[in-house]
This record gives C-alpha cells, structure tokens and sequence, in this order.
C-alpha cells in the first residue's frame, strides 16, 4: 500500500472521529445554509456550473471540505472567506443538512464519443476504486455523478496543476498524467451520469 494511502486513511478516520463527536441537526443547518443558495442553489441544487451541487453529498466529505476551506488546506477566494467563521458545530449542521437533500438531474447535453473516450480513461485510472460504480461516492470521496461538467473539469485541472491539494496526493497522482482531453472526456463521461 502507498504511503499516501496509509496517511490518507489515518486522516480519515482521525477526521470521522472528529465529525461524530456532535450530534448534527439537519434544521439547524437548513437555516445556516440559507447564505449558501446564492452559489449552491435551493437544497445544495446549483445551477450554476462552476458551482458544484451539494445535495446528496456525503456528510462526511461535506464536513472535511468545510474544514479545509477553514483551515487553508484548500482554498477557493468565495468558499474561504464563507467558511472561515464557522464553528465545527457549524460545518456538521451544514454537512447534514445538505447530504439529506436529492439531487435534481442537471440538464447536460454530452457528446457520445467524448463519454465514451472517458469513460475508457474512468477505467484505465481506476475511478471506480474510490469513487465506486456509478461514480456515488463514498463516506469521505465525493459522488461525482449528477456534477455539473465545469466544476469536474475545473477539479481535474486543479488537481493536476496541483492548485487543489487536500486530498493526500491521491487525485494529484490520478490526474498528473491526463492531457487536457483527457480531462474533458473524463468530465463528459462522469456528467452524463445520472
């Protein structure tokens, strides 16, 4: 097993320790989650692209992006600043609140031979491994699928850049080796994903 893999899954389960230790209350983070439609739309559903729709998302992946944004350990110039302030209370609410709401199917025109290409790609570079069949995620990895195609490319590219790094090098080493049509193949593929 990699290194970055066994770091990887001791943050996890340090941060799991960490989410539990209050008891998250959906209503209460309903109302604290009243500044975020403006960018993530009504319960988490953006419907705008380079915003990515939250509805759906596990608690768990919820909450630790909330943290990193926090701490540093990502930064976005909207999403710092939004949850610098927030109490660990806070992100648990909000994180509960937004994984209890359904996704609505984001309106993507994809083009078949480019999701075919990607999907080949999703294969080669083990997609399924972490994010599981269908792209549904899975406690502290993202669900990808009913994404918006800009937000997924703008997280590849970012990650292949090494502009987005809180993940213990896992999507830096998927993505260090995708060319640029890779990255809209594979951001073709995982949005027409419903």
């Amino acid at each position: 097993m990699k290194v970055a893999h066994i770091v990887f899954a001791a943050i996890t389960a340090l941060s799991a320790l960490s989410f539990q230790s209050h008891a998250a209350d959906i209503e209460a983070g309903k109302k604290k989650a009243e500044t975020c439609i403006a960018c993530h739309g009504v319960a988490g559903n953006s419907t705008v692209p380079m915003f990515p729709v939250l509805a759906g998302q596990s608690a768990r992946y919820l909450y630790l992006e909330l943290r990193d944004f926090k701490e540093g350990a990502r930064v976005n110039p909207m999403m710092s600043p939004m949850a610098a302030n927030l109490s660990k209370e806070d992100m648990q609410d909000l994180a509960a609140y937004f994984a209890a709401q359904i996704p609505t199917p984001i309106n993507f025109k994809a083009d078949p031979a480019k999701v075919k290409l990607g999907f080949a790609k999703a294969e080669e570079v083990l997609c399924s491994m972490c994010h599981l069949g269908a792209m549904k995620g899975q406690n502290e990895i993202p669900k990808l699928s009913g994404q918006h195609y800009d937000y997924i490319a703008k997280q590849l590219t970012d990650f292949r850049a090494r502009a987005r790094t809180n993940d213990a090098g896992n999507m830096t080493a998927v993505t260090k080796n995708l060319t640029d049509d890779d990255i809209v193949n594979l951001s073709q593929y995982i949005a027409n994903i419903h």
